[in-house]
């Protein structure tokens, strides 16, 4: 069978850790064109992998149509994937998007009953998932080691988001739960196949409300406890307030031992510089003094992994598994949404669709 011919929508930061994935499967993936607004940042993007053989597009309804592929793979600011993930549907393509799916639970509703007409996937990139260090926490938890897990904490937390569509609700579909907090709620999700029976949260409620980003209409900081059918409870939290360096953390807790994961700053390296690195980690500040400068960051954040995972998928054209088909993207939207109404409300909220 031949390569899974793939059509990369977007040329920016999600693209490139996506491309980062595409240039270690080549045995079975092939990009065969890129789109983006900026040409110069596409050709960059395709430079910087070594990508001879695509072609150029700056328009991704024009690309869409013109292309012929087998998967299109949408790295767009979050109000965008909705129609192209429908577009692409149209032609007989299978679809990733990115992180979330989508910005309203109505439009990750849409793609996927799209997905559904078309006979074709819908992938959902969620790459914790495929993180070493939580694969390997994973099979210790199955093993026993830590007896009945109970409680698990997980947080994913930074500075700020770049993207000037964070700013903005109506662009990005909240503040740092959405784009951040999605990873711990997806993970916890995948984990429970999605059967969670009740929640509560609390935001900092957005712009003069925030803790420190006063002109962001989302909140900069959340937390929510949900408890799942199997009793087992999880503290997630997203916050743009921690300077530093991106923090992904995660705690599981058992009756007979317990686990911390750290996917950001756990590198064996130590490294103390006077003038400072080109970098260490993702959204880190500075680079001088002391500083634990990630090794192949994109691989141990599960990236690489999860490409190759949906190539495979997409060759066979069956599902991906449990927390990255389009259906666990849209529970995860429908669940950040309740986040949000349970902190406007003060009140929890039950699942009643179990």
């Amino acid at each position: 069978m031949g390569k899974v011919k793939v059509l990369l929508i977007g040329a920016a930061f999600s693209a490139d850790l996506h491309m980062d994935g595409y240039s270690r499967c080549t045995d079975i993936a092939e990009i065969v064109a890129i789109c983006d607004k900026d040409l110069d940042r596409v050709k960059a993007l395709a430079d910087r992998y070594n990508v001879k053989d695509y072609v150029a597009y700056d328009d991704m309804f024009e690309a869409i149509e013109k292309v012929d592929c087998d998967v299109v793979d949408i790295c767009l600011p979050n109000f965008l994937h909705v129609e192209a993930a429908k577009r692409a549907f149209a032609k007989g393509r299978h679809v990733i998007s990115e992180k979330p799916l989508a910005t309203t639970v109505e439009d990750a509703k849409e793609m996927l009953d799209a997905s559904i007409a078309a006979g074709k996937k819908l992938y959902y990139a969620e790459d914790w998932l495929f993180a070493p260090a939580l694969q390997r926490a994973l099979q210790v938890v199955d093993e026993g080691a830590i007896g009945k897990c109970m409680f698990v904490r997980a947080r994913e937390c930074h500075c700020g988001s770049h993207s000037p569509f964070a700013q903005t609700i109506k662009y990005c579909g909240g503040g740092a739960m959405v784009h951040l907090g999605v990873h711990p709620v997806c993970f916890m999700l995948a984990l429970k196949n999605n059967r969670w029976t009740e929640l509560t949260a609390m935001t900092s409620g957005g712009l003069e409300n925030n803790l420190q980003h006063k002109t962001m209409e989302g909140e900069d900081w959340g937390a929510a406890l949900i408890r799942f059918e199997d009793g087992t409870t999880a503290l997630l939290e997203a916050n743009y307030v921690t300077t530093g360096g991106m923090e992904d953390v995660i705690d599981f807790y058992g009756d007979k031992g317990c686990i911390h994961v750290d996917l950001t700053f756990s590198s064996a390296l130590n490294v103390y510089s006077i003038p400072g690195l080109e970098y260490t980690v993702e959204k880190a500040e500075v680079t001088t003094g002391w500083s634990k400068p990630a090794v192949d960051e994109k691989f141990n954040l599960g990236y690489v992994d999860e490409i190759r995972h949906f190539m495979t998928s997409a060759r066979d054209n069956v599902d991906a598994k449990i927390g990255l088909r389009g259906v666990d993207g849209y529970e995860a939207i429908k669940v950040i949404n309740l986040i949000y109404q349970s902190a406007r409300e003060g009140r929890s909220i039950k699942n009643d669709n179990l």
